[in-house]
């Protein structure tokens, strides 16, 4: 598995990780060091929390934006996409190296055994520690 941060992005603000970054993480997600302090701060208060949820907002975010504020978006998502699949082929080359059938793997994702298999099967295993 891959835990060189230099190789991570941040799923909440899209910063692409260096040597020095720190994320936190969970599920492939990061967040960086900056969005858990700025998330920090805006959880813990009332009024915080009312700027950042999404039920009390009149209008999303993205209809604020200028259509290309949007597009610069659609890299940083398609980036936390890959970052979150390549956790999930990890994950499941985990399962597989303790012995977890492609039945077992398949029906925890939802799939047929086959649809597991053909998805998974040709993934390299994980190195354990690597960070290159």
């Amino acid at each position: 598995m891959d835990t060189n941060p230099a190789h991570k992005t941040c799923s909440f603000c899209g910063v692409q990780g260096t040597a020095d970054t720190t994320f936190a993480g969970g599920l492939g997600a990061m967040m960086c060091a900056d969005c858990v302090d700025f998330f920090h701060d805006k959880l813990s208060s009332e009024e915080g929390l009312r700027s950042i949820s999404l039920r009390s907002r009149s209008q999303m975010p993205w209809d604020e934006m200028s259509d290309t504020e949007v597009l610069a978006k659609l890299p940083m998502i398609a980036a936390t996409s890959a970052q979150v699949s390549a956790f999930l082929v990890d994950w499941v080359q985990i399962a597989r190296g303790r012995g977890l059938s492609w039945t077992e793997i398949g029906h925890a994702l939802g799939v047929s055994r086959q649809a597991a298999w053909e998805r998974f099967s040709r993934s390299k295993p994980p190195n354990a520690g690597a960070s290159a």
